[in-house]
């Protein structure tokens, strides 16, 4: 058998001391890859591209990529395949991609002896689809939605309509600015492979989070609230026990806990019908403290338990909705079992989401965290015009705990969400609008 290793993305063979894909070819060649038609993808000179990322040392000798860093240049190639057979050059089916991958080139999660994995992010290159049969898109979104690791979506064209199953099974995908359709599964960036590789830096700094976050938004948009929530609740407990989380503390100032404040951190006004609901800790940019959110629950639950209320506003003082939770209480729970049923039992925005109807909530300045998750669940939501939107909690190592993965995908689509979540990437009140995440841009 004989063996080279390739750039996936040029077709090259790779200099000594570089990794890239191994490419095979000999009489062992059929093991364990039947089912594969050949002719689709051996290159000009009879080599079969693996999936398998390799490198060539400084002797010229060839082996197989350990580490994550070696393997994440033939990630591309692990789920998809180069129009011209191995790598970019020759081939004898021009155009037509080959399958997805074989079932035996899915290596998983390639998870270290301390349960890190090693292979949490996949790319597949849709420009390399346009011409795929419905059997090979087939194929493709049963491998996709298989897939333990994220699989992110890369194009620079428009795309066919014939490939839409394959969008849907997908993370997200990255649009470049020719790629005209714009439905909900795309995210438009001016260069989709440097936004890849953003979001691949993330996962790779914080893969746990990051495939918790991938398997709970392919849950949660299709299952009701409550259970919704109790899947976020359950997965946000999990991974404050977790050495993300854990570490998220030295990277950041020490946070000191607020002062004691002898005034509500929520006013409430009755007008008629009306309530008005405005959240007044401006001094800490209406960080969302545990006692902030039991006193927005009970200024819901009366709205809730009077059947003359039949309008609820929801605002919030000072040049910030929220902030989101109050970092000086992050990680202060000593019993995440009970943090979880708190969580649940506790939640102003379950109440928000069983009034949604009649909720308006009015959004200035930056809604961060639990201020886009909850106003998300509303009915309505007006924001200012240079109000910003952002979910940062990859970042800290955990996932939204405020009901984001319910209520951002419920009006945004998993996958804008999911890019929202995992990039950590501020949404200005344009795009949100044009998305569906708030409702009215107004100043007033």
């Amino acid at each position: 058998m004989t063996l080279k290793i390739i750039d996936p993305l040029t077709g090259a063979m790779v200099p000594r001391g570089e990794h890239g894909e191994i490419c095979v070819k000999g009489p062992t060649l059929m093991l364990g890859h039947l089912g594969t038609p050949l002719d689709e993808t051996l290159d000009a000179e009879g080599f079969f591209p693996t999936g398998d990322g390799g490198y060539l040392d400084d002797t010229g000798s060839s082996g197989r990529a350990s580490s994550p860093a070696a393997r994440r240049s033939s990630q591309a190639i692990s789920v998809s395949r180069q129009p011209n057979g191995c790598g970019g050059s020759g081939g004898t089916r021009r155009g037509y991609p080959g399958p997805m991958s074989r079932v035996e080139s899915d290596e998983g999660l390639l998870l270290g002896p301390d349960g890190r994995p090693g292979n949490p992010v996949r790319r597949l290159v849709l420009d390399d689809w346009h011409r795929a049969g419905p059997e090979s898109v087939a194929d493709a979104v049963a491998r996709v939605t298989d897939s333990l690791s994220l699989v992110i979506g890369v194009a620079t064209r428009p795309m066919p309509d014939r490939l839409a199953p394959l969008l849907e099974a997908l993370t997200l995908t990255l649009a470049g600015p020719h790629a005209s359709r714009q439905p909900r599964q795309l995210v438009r960036v001016d260069d989709p492979q440097k936004a890849f590789a953003e979001l691949a830096d993330v996962v790779e700094r914080r893969p746990r989070a990051c495939l918790t976050l991938g398997q709970l938004l392919r849950q949660t948009p299709t299952l009701g609230t409550l259970q919704g929530l109790a899947a976020e609740a359950a997965a946000y407990s999990m991974l404050l026990g977790g050495t993300e989380f854990a570490a998220w503390p030295a990277t950041r100032g020490t946070r000191r806990a607020a002062a004691a404040e002898d005034r509500p951190l929520v006013r409430v006004r009755r007008d008629g019908g009306t309530l008005s609901i405005l959240l007044d800790h401006p001094e800490r940019r209406n960080a969302f403290s545990f006692r902030m959110r039991e006193e927005l629950f009970e200024a819901l639950e009366l709205a809730a338990l009077d059947d003359t209320i039949d309008r609820v506003e929801l605002a919030g003082t000072g040049p910030v909705f929220s902030s989101g939770g109050d970092l000086a209480e992050f990680g202060t729970a000593r019993d995440l079992v009970a943090a979880y049923l708190v969580r649940l039992d506790r939640a102003p925005w379950r109440l928000i989401d069983r009034m949604r109807e009649s909720v308006t909530v009015r959004v200035q300045g930056a809604a961060v965290g639990a201020g886009v998750e909850m106003a998300a669940f509303a009915g309505r939501v007006v924001a200012s015009p240079g109000t910003f939107f952002h979910l940062p909690e990859v970042e800290m190592g955990l996932v939204p705990g405020a009901g984001g993965t319910v209520s951002v995908p419920r009006r945004i689509g998993r996958w804008r969400a999911a890019w929202m979540m995992l990039s950590g990437a501020r949404v200005d009140a344009a795009t949100a609008l044009e998305w569906g995440l708030v409702d009215e841009v107004d100043d007033r």
